[in-house]
């Protein structure tokens, strides 16, 4: 799909605040009407350009301290279907493929102890990845892709 400025307006905007700006801020700050704002909004849905909205937690706040990056090893032909079992482990919260390479997997997991991420890494084994590595997360910050349209839309004073 090509993205015209309107869209990369709503996109910019919802990146920033997708639960707390109503769509006639949103069409006050991109420059159109509310109702192309919300026609816009179900045509990037319905195009899978967005694909939906997710909170960003706080897991040592939620009682889960241990947040782990495992990079596992797939055969290239199993590597789909490997990640999708991947997503049914208790505790991984994001499973990303990479395209080349034997690291070929990267699985992000929440557990509030040892036994937790214990159990998900057997259960990974388990399911055919082979783990090459661990890495225990100090800190993970996520921030908007800002080339959607910063110069396109008027920010709030």
């Amino acid at each position: 799909m090509e993205l015209d400025d309107v869209s990369k307006g709503v996109l910019y905007v919802l990146q920033h605040n997708s639960r707390q700006i109503t769509t006639r801020e949103m069409a006050d700050r991109i420059g159109v009407s509310a109702s192309t704002v919300r026609n816009r909004i179900e045509r990037l849905e319905d195009e899978g350009v967005i694909r939906g909205y997710y909170p960003e937690i706080d897991y040592d706040n939620a009682g889960l301290q241990l947040h782990v990056l495992f990079v596992c090893g797939a055969p290239g032909v199993e590597r789909n279907a490997l990640a999708e079992a991947a997503r049914n482990v208790s505790g991984v919260v994001s499973v990303q493929e990479v395209l080349d390479g034997t690291e070929n997997v990267r699985i992000e997991a929440v557990g509030t102890d040892t036994d937790d991420i214990a159990r998900v890494s057997d259960e990974l084994s388990a399911i055919g990845l082979s783990i090459a590595d661990s890495k225990v997360f100090k800190s993970s910050h996520r921030q908007p892709f800002d080339h959607f349209g910063e110069q396109l839309v008027d920010e709030p004073e």
